[in-house]
């Protein structure tokens, strides 16, 4: 018979409950789970991996001496109405439980401090009713990318790696999964010392890079946030909650593409998809994020813009690590810089081997040939 670890009972029954699942939905996959949270009995070491698996926690909070203190992920969602929380798709609610694990991850690994020297959430605050442009601007000098370095970079795959790195270097870890739910480009959650951004890695590269500043502005504003192709509910919203989700996306379509920018890119040309197709080559940006621009000055209107939209992201083709190779999927989903992390621990003898995988949510079977692909140096 398998070894039974001993767990403290109050953390499962905390890991289930944040999970959003019933005693009865747990005893399904797991048929005793009521004698493990009633201490009569404990999981073996393999059980506790699936537990692990499904309520998406790191195996290292069964060892804690006390349930983490970190909020419900529906409170951190102040502008998004409960009824919209109770609509996600399964996958995007299990991705968020998945987020939530990464910041419980992010702050063992570091000791509870970002290794960021700057965090942009902390220095940079401002009202809903802030004038957008101001903001963007503000932001693009903090986060130190120029828009002529933004146009030097070759291609959408560079931009796209480029401002994942910016964003880290302002105290923001940037993950990436297959939603396998189409209406959703990303989301946000929000944390005091670990924000972090979830993209969708089914969207072009340039879709994902306009939803890196729509959840930015969402963190800025200490809320979490989801980025929706069809954001309808916006319309239902009142108050500070329908300003900030206004700002979003204005935002982020004044942040890639500043305005003296973008005004002499206009010269000459009419307000047609024809030139938002060229701007966004030129600009390593969404065609979305230049109608945005044309539909803030009125230079389109919006249900011009709405059909655009549509349509554009009817068109999306799903991006795949180079070779639909595994390691590289799972490199480019957490990020080097968070591998990195994970990497360095287990090596400086802080964690075990058995740590690692649960960190790199993989089995330990494969944390050798993950950190080989690691060691090439490309995702």
């Amino acid at each position: 018979m398998a070894e039974q670890i001993p767990i403290d009972p109050a953390l499962l029954v905390w890991a289930r409950q944040r999970a959003g699942l019933s005693r009865d939905e747990a005893a399904q996959k797991f048929k005793r789970i009521a004698d493990w949270e009633a201490g009569v009995s404990a999981p073996t070491y393999p059980q506790l991996e699936q537990l692990s698996d499904t309520l998406k926690v790191p195996i290292a909070v069964f060892f804690f001496p006390d349930p983490p203190d970190v909020p419900p992920i529906n409170e951190t969602f102040r502008t998004l109405p409960e009824a919209e929380l109770d609509r996600l798709p399964s996958r995007v609610r299990m991705l968020m439980r998945k987020a939530k694990a990464m910041q419980i991850n992010l702050a063992e690994l570091t000791q509870g401090r970002n290794p960021a020297e700057r965090l942009i959430t902390q220095d940079l605050q401002f009202a809903p009713n802030v004038d957008i442009a101001e903001m963007a601007a503000a932001v693009r000098q903090y986060v130190g990318v120029t828009v002529q370095q933004q146009q030097a970079w070759h291609g959408d795959d560079a931009a796209l790696k480029e401002w994942r790195t910016a964003l880290l270097n302002v105290g923001i870890f940037v993950f990436k999964d297959a939603f396998r739910a189409d209406d959703f480009s990303g989301f946000c959650l929000y944390d005091e010392e670990f924000p972090v951004i979830y993209v969708n890695n089914s969207s072009t590269k340039t879709r994902q890079i306009f939803t890196y500043f729509h959840e930015l502005a969402h963190l800025i504003f200490h809320t979490s946030g989801i980025d929706k192709v069809r954001d309808r509910y916006v319309d239902r919203l009142v108050g500070d909650a329908r300003q900030i989700e206004v700002i979003c996306n204005s935002f982020a379509a004044q942040v890639l593409l500043p305005e003296d920018a973008f005004q002499r890119a206009m010269a000459g040309r009419q307000a047609t998809e024809a030139t938002a197709e060229a701007l966004s080559a030129q600009f390593h940006v969404s065609r979305e994020v230049i109608f945005r621009r044309l539909l803030d000055q009125g230079r389109v209107a919006e249900d011009q813009y709405d059909r655009a939209v549509e349509r554009w992201n009817a068109q999306r083709q799903v991006e795949r690590a180079p070779g639909g190779n595994p390691y590289w999927t799972k490199l480019a989903y957490l990020g080097r810089e968070y591998v990195a992390l994970a990497l360095s621990q287990y090596h400086q003898n802080r964690i075990d081997e058995g740590q690692l995988a649960d960190f790199l949510d993989t089995k330990p079977r494969h944390v050798g040939a993950l950190e080989e692909y690691f060691s090439r140096g490309a995702t």
